[in-house]
């Protein structure tokens, strides 16, 4: 029996927790479009398009920059073939120093059992505070 949407992003983010790449990545479709909120800083990339570009340009610089860098949602809503997931970013940005605690909200989409867009929305202003490029 295929899986239902909102299990398949439980499942990616249980994946993401338990540092299972492979595990994130395979849930996506090949022509996934992920695209970062504006003026966050790994938004230069947008959109990122594979699975590929999202681990190069958004999960590398993620466990690059950080420390103990964690994604917590509280709440996935499941809307069919729309998913949205609402919770926070946790982790110490290593060049400041500065711990971050972020809100967060994500709006995927989803085709065949497969994530086809992701579109993050984040408190941009706390994340460059913390950054320290505010």
């Amino acid at each position: 029996m295929p899986e239902r949407n909102v299990d398949v992003i439980r499942a990616i983010y249980d994946a993401f927790a338990a540092g299972d790449v492979p595990g994130v990545l395979g849930r996506m479709s090949p022509d996934i479009v992920w695209n970062e909120a504006e003026n966050f800083p790994y938004a230069d990339g947008n959109p990122y398009v594979g699975p590929e570009a999202v681990l190069n340009g958004v999960f590398a610089r993620c466990i690059g920059e950080w420390d103990g860098f964690a994604v917590e949602m509280g709440e996935i809503v499941d809307a069919g073939e729309t998913v949205i997931a609402l919770g926070r970013y946790t982790g110490v940005y290593k060049a400041t120093g500065t711990p971050q605690n972020t809100q967060v909200a994500h709006v995927w989409r989803l085709a065949g059992g497969k994530a086809v867009q992701f579109q993050q929305h984040a408190d941009t202003l706390h994340v460059a505070r913390v950054t320290g490029a505010v």
